[in-house]
């Protein structure tokens, strides 16, 4: 929520700018700098894409509101905890709300930015690919989005609390014209990128501190949930997904494994094509 996305494409290009022309002629930290450069413009790029396919998705929003009630019903049906026994508890303190609004609005892009930082200098062979797992995962749930469905805080009727304007902290302003789409609600890339942040930390990291990793993922779902942002399936969804992805790629580094030969020769192909 910290940028908008065409700041977000011009810094990308810049940075691709910087990796095109730059020669490194031998100089280590230049390959170091370089490098680091060339993933930042993808991941500004990915965030780019994530703020720009919010403003498309807003098409129906009668529709948004239908398919964001479908859920509520839906989640009552599977016996979910309702997300307003989380947030009545919370609205009498108003500074653990308003450190949610907080979270939910600030922390979202730069705790992904720091991870994507730590793994590339602490743990380059697995940088490559948690990155692309994050990539597919922020693909997938952008195609998603592009149906829109209203958030939880859409809904006064039934109870809920828009916190953030409440509070006057609010990223949002008409539908679609905020820094961030209010109907991309389903799936969560805020859970998705939480999760995928303290669930690779955990793995990675040998480090006995690791597993404070976890409190990002936690205060995030805590955020989305008090502040109305999301429905407890929107997580689900993202969680879902990302799990789909490393399924998947653990699947074709084992398929490489075992078939290295037809793996080779496939890569040759596409060499030879191109």
């Amino acid at each position: 929520m910290w940028l908008t996305w065409n700041w977000a494409v011009l810094v990308a290009a810049l940075l691709t700018a910087a990796v095109v022309f730059t020669r490194p002629n031998g100089r280590h930290w230049l390959v170091v700098a370089r490098a680091f450069a060339k993933e930042t413009a993808l991941i500004f790029s990915l965030y780019a894409i994530w703020q720009l396919a919010g403003t498309l998705s807003v098409v129906q929003v009668n529709g948004a509101r239908g398919r964001g009630l479908w859920i509520w019903h839906a989640q009552r049906d599977l016996h979910f905890p309702s997300e307003l026994t989380f947030q009545k508890a919370v609205l009498p303190h108003p500074l653990i709300v308003q450190f949610f609004n907080g979270y939910y609005a600030i922390m979202h892009v730069p705790a992904l930015v720091i991870f994507l930082i730590w793994l590339f200098v602490r743990h380059r062979d697995r940088y490559g690919s948690v990155r692309n797992a994050i990539a597919l995962l922020t693909g997938i749930c952008l195609v998603i989005q592009l149906i829109p469905v209203a958030p939880p805080r859409m809904f006064p009727a039934l109870g809920f609390v828009d916190t953030a304007k409440l509070y006057n902290q609010s990223v949002y302003g008409a539908v679609g014209s905020g820094l961030a789409d209010q109907l991309s609600a389903m799936p969560s890339v805020h859970v998705g990128w939480a999760v995928a942040v303290g669930l690779v930390a955990v793995q990675v990291s040998r480090s006995r501190w690791r597993w404070l990793a976890l409190i990002h993922p936690i205060l995030t779902v805590l955020a989305v949930t008090v502040t109305a942002n999301h429905w407890w399936l929107d997580g689900v969804v993202a969680v879902a997904i990302l799990l789909f992805v490393m399924a998947a790629q653990r699947g074709v580094r084992a398929a490489r494994r075992r078939y290295p030969t037809s793996w080779q020769e496939v890569s040759l192909e596409a060499q030879a094509v191109s």
